[in-house]
C-alpha cells in the first residue's frame, strides 16, 4: 500500500496541476474566430489557385522548350551527319586531284614515258588527255572548295545550336526552380492535413454546433458544453465522457523516434520492430472521430502512402475535455464514434498510412480540436497541443524501448 500511494499521488498532481484548456473563450469569440479564420483561408484558397494557374503556365512553357531541344537535338544530329559525309567526300577527292596532279607532273616528262604512263597512242591523244586531266583537277578543286565551305557553315550552326541549346536548358532550370518555390509556398499554404476546404467546412459546423447546444453568447463554450452533454448523455460528437482514470501507453511496448515540437512537430511518434503492434486509447474516453485524412502526393513532403487513418479519442479530465489523436494507422479497430472506451480497447494497429517515413504511431494531445464539437479552429488546434509525456511516463530519449503500459 506504501508503495502505490506515492504513485497515486503523483498522478493527481499532475491531473490538477496540468493546464487542462488555455483555450476557454465564448460563443462570441469563437463566432469571431470562425469568421477571421474562413477569410484567412479563402484568402489562401485564391492564393493557391493563382500559385496552380502560374505553375501550369510554367509547365507549358517547360513542355514548348523541350520541344525545341528535340528538334536542336535532331538537327544536329543531321549537321553531324552531313559533316561527316561532307569531310569523307573533301578527302576522297583530294586523293583524285592528288593523282590527277601527278599525271600532270609527269606530264611534263620525256614523251615515251607520257606515252608509257598515259598509255596514249599518239601526242594527239596525249593532249587530249592532259586536257581530261586538268579539267577533272579543276572540277576537284571546286568541289573541294564548295564542301568546305558547307562543312564550315555546318560547324558553325552546330555552335550555334550548342549555345541555343545551352540557353533553353538554363531556362528550363530557372523554370523548374520557379515551379518549386511556388510549389513550396502552395505546399506551406495547404499545410499536411486538413485541406483547405475541410478547414472551412470544419470552423463553420463548430460554430454551428455550438449554437445549437443553446450556449449563451458569452458563456465559457468548452463549460458550456460539458455541462450539456454530460447531462443529456448525448451529442453528435461522442456525448457523455467517462472520467480518465488514469493515463497509460499506447502501446505494449516500442521506442520515440521523435519528440513534441521538434521542428514544429505537433505530437510525438512512436515505433516498434512489431510494424503493426495494437494501439490502444491512453486513457478512458470517447472515441470523437474516425477519419482518413487528405493526404496526398502534392501537398505532402515526405511521400503519400495513402490517405492516413486516423482516431480522436475525447477525454474528461476535471470537468473539461481533452484530446488525443492517433494517426497513420494500418487499420481501425472495431469502434465507432461516440462508443466508450478504455486503456484495453484495441482501436487500431501502427502503420505507414498518409504522409509517412515509415510505420510509426503519431500521437497528438490537445485541449481543443477542430471538428465539429472540438471548439477551434485548424489555427487554433495547433496552438492547443500539449506534451504527450506531462501525461504519460515515455522514457526521456529517443530509440529507447519501453515494456508495459
Amino acid at each position: 500500500m506504501k508503495k502505490v500511494m506515492p504513485a497515486l499521488l503523483i498522478f493527481l498532481l499532475t491531473i490538477f496541476l496540468v493546464p487542462i484548456n488555455t483555450n476557454a473563450k465564448t460563443l462570441k469569440e469563437l463566432e469571431e474566430e470562425v469568421t477571421k479564420f474562413t477569410n484567412e483561408l479563402q484568402s489562401k484558397n485564391n492564393q493557391i489557385a493563382a500559385n496552380d494557374a502560374e505553375v501550369a503556365e510554367i509547365e507549358e512553357r517547360i513542355k514548348s522548350i523541350q520541344s525545341q531541344i528535340k528538334e536542336i537535338t535532331n538537327e544536329t544530329t543531321i549537321l553531324e551527319s552531313e559533316i561527316a559525309e561532307s569531310n569523307q567526300e573533301i578527302a576522297r577527292k583530294s586523293e583524285e586531284s592528288k593523282s590527277l596532279f601527278q599525271y600532270i607532273q609527269v606530264s611534263e616528262g620525256e614523251n615515251a614515258y607520257l606515252e608509257y604512263i598515259f598509255g596514249a597512242t599518239s601526242v594527239t591523244d596525249m593532249v587530249y588527255r592532259m586536257a581530261i586531266v586538268e579539267q577533272l583537277t579543276e572540277y576537284n578543286d571546286k568541289v573541294m572548295k564548295e564542301l568546305t565551305e558547307l562543312v564550315e557553315e555546318n560547324e558553325a550552326r552546330k555552335e550555334e545550336l550548342a549555345k541555343k541549346n545551352k540557353e533553353l536548358e538554363e531556362l528550363t532550370d530557372e523554370l523548374e526552380q520557379e515551379q518549386e518555390k511556388i510549389n513550396a509556398d502552395s505546399a506551406a499554404i495547404r499545410e499536411t492535413m486538413p485541406s483547405v476546404e475541410e478547414q472551412l467546412k470544419s470552423a463553420k459546423e463548430n460554430l454551428q454546433y455550438y449554437k445549437n447546444l443553446g450556449c449563451g453568447l458569452n458563456e465559457d463554450i468548452y463549460a458550456c458544453q460539458y455541462r450539456v452533454e454530460q447531462a443529456n448523455n448525448s451529442g453528435s460528437s461522442g456525448g457523455y465522457v467517462p472520467s480518465a482514470a488514469g493515463f497509460y501507453k499506447p502501446m505494449e511496448s516500442g521506442y520515440v523516434t521523435q519528440n513534441w515540437m521538434n521542428n514544429g512537430h505537433l505530437g510525438i511518434d512512436l515505433s516498434n520492430s512489431n510494424k503493426t503492434i495494437e494501439v490502444h486509447p491512453i486513457a478512458t474516453g470517447t472515441v470523437f472521430k474516425i477519419y482518413y485524412d487528405n493526404c496526398s502526393w502534392s501537398n505532402c513532403s515526405y511521400g503519400c502512402n495513402g490517405r492516413a487513418r486516423v482516431v480522436k479519442i475525447r477525454h474528461n479530465v476535471n470537468g473539461r475535455y481533452i484530446y488525443s489523436t492517433y494517426a497513420h494507422l494500418s487499420s481501425f479497430g472495431d469502434i465507432e464514434e461516440g462508443q466508450v472506451v478504455t486503456p484495453d480497447t484495441v482501436i487500431g494497429r501502427m502503420g505507414n498510412t498518409g504522409c509517412s517515413t515509415g510505420p510509426h504511431l503519431h500521437l497528438e494531445i490537445t485541449t481543443c480540436d477542430w471538428h465539429s464539437g472540438g471548439g477551434c479552429t485548424w489555427a487554433t488546434y495547433k496552438k492547443s497541443t500539449i506534451n504527450p509525456r506531462t501525461y504519460i511516463g515515455f522514457p526521456s530519449g529517443l530509440r529507447v524501448w519501453w515494456y508495459g503500459r
